[in-house]
């Protein structure tokens, strides 16, 4: 397997690996074991950022990003993700990214000008507002109960969610919610903009979760109580919500993908660094043999990662939707990330988990993207599906007579 990046990626990626290298990780060994880094911080490295040639380059230059094509940005994407901080410095962090890719998409020219300019510069932030708890919509979206109805030139948003990232901190939510409930449920739905700060949006907490201590965005748990909104905070067509979502979350899926490989091939890193430094029983632990062959899986599986990540990223850059490539790459990788990290752990002992290095705040956050973005179960179903598809079963009678 190999795959062939354009000499644009190659570049973005060697000025995003050097911006992280001087930048980023010197800031980071300051920030280890003190909390979420301040606003101060992020801005500093935003600015750094701007200067190198690598500040949000995934967003046309109309709306304050580079313009860079989607398969050319994936290379800084995993650079980015070698630090806890490096995503938010260059402007590439869930949610806000994908949101500002959903903006672009299908948002009207006021909206783009309100809501995707200041997200773009680091002004404002967002949230998509999807989840719900309960009975409600979450690894099975059709299950969605918060509605949005008509009411004059008002859309009167109810409902209850949940698991919102960065929903405490947001200045506009995306939130998906019914419109037509006589409809299929995929045919259905729609997203409507819902200004944090607007009537009847109650923030009732962040659920408390498995992360690391640099993760300061929280996950809200937010009731609506007839939030009423301009009509024009429609958010793309009316009832395309779903189809909005899978526009969004393709690609975002590819992106999370790559920062989480970043994250493991640092873990890597430090690893490899730390046992190659370190003896015991006679020799450097670099050196045996179980330990080395173990190292060599996990390469070998990152590369296949990065492989199906790209392959996948060039069907939807062909304006294929790509799912079942992007279900591939995503249960694949996610998983990948989390043996690496955890082989990271185990390699470098005590020193693992303390908070010397990051791999133990980056153990606490790998084991999240196995459920994010769709958990391993519902990509699985998404990729068996596929498989039967179009089974011939005269064919499977030939191959199963004996």
């Amino acid at each position: 397997m190999e795959y062939h990046d354009s000499e644009r990626a190659k570049e973005l990626e060697a000025r995003a690996r050097e911006f992280v290298d001087e930048v980023v990780i010197p800031a980071e060994r300051e920030q280890l074991g003190q909390g979420p880094p301040s606003d101060d911080l992020i801005e500093e490295l935003r600015a750094e950022a701007r200067e190198r040639g690598i500040y949000c380059p995934q967003i046309d230059e109309e709306w304050g990003g580079m313009g860079e094509e989607f398969r050319d940005v994936l290379p800084l994407f995993e650079q980015a993700g070698r630090s806890l901080l490096g995503a938010a410095a260059m402007r590439v962090d869930a949610p806000d990214e994908g949101n500002m890719h959903t903006f672009e998409l299908v948002g009207s020219q006021r909206q783009k000008e309100e809501w995707l300019k200041p997200l773009v510069a680091g002004e404002i932030r967002s949230g998509f507002s999807m989840t719900e708890p309960k009975a409600g919509a979450g690894s099975d979206p059709k299950m969605l109960k918060t509605t949005a109805e008509k009411d004059g030139d008002e859309w009167v948003v109810n409902g209850h969610k949940w698991w919102t990232t960065q929903g405490s901190l947001a200045d506009v939510l995306i939130v998906m919610a019914v419109t037509d409930p006589d409809a299929h449920p995929y045919q259905g739905a729609s997203m409507i903009l819902v200004p944090s700060d607007a009537d009847g949006v109650e923030i009732k907490r962040d659920i408390p979760h498995l992360g690391p201590d640099m993760d300061g965005q929280g996950h809200a748990e937010i009731v609506y109580d007839d939030v009423r909104v301009p009509e024009e905070n429609l958010l793309g067509a009316e009832n395309a919500g779903f189809a909005i979502a899978q526009q969004r979350l393709g690609p975002a899926r590819l992106t999370h993908c790559m920062r989480f490989s970043g994250m493991a091939q640092r873990a890597l890193e430090i690893a490899k660094a730390y046992i190659d430094d370190r003896e015991a029983f006679g020799s450097k632990i670099s050196e045996k043999q179980s330990l080395r062959y173990r190292i060599a899986d996990a390469e070998t599986r990152l590369h296949a990662a990065r492989c199906m990540v790209r392959n996948a990223a060039e069907e939807i850059s062909r304006g294929e939707q790509a799912r079942v490539p992007v279900s591939m790459s995503k249960v694949f990788t996610a998983n990948v990330c989390q043996e690496v990290i955890d082989l990271a752990v185990q390699a470098c002992g005590g020193t693992g988990i303390s908070r010397d290095t990051p791999i133990a705040d980056f153990y606490e956050a790998v084991r999240a993207f196995r459920i994010v973005d769709g958990a391993d179960e519902v990509h699985n179903r998404v990729i068996a599906r596929d498989a039967f598809e179009d089974l011939d079963h005269s064919e499977v009678e030939h191959l199963t007579t004996f």
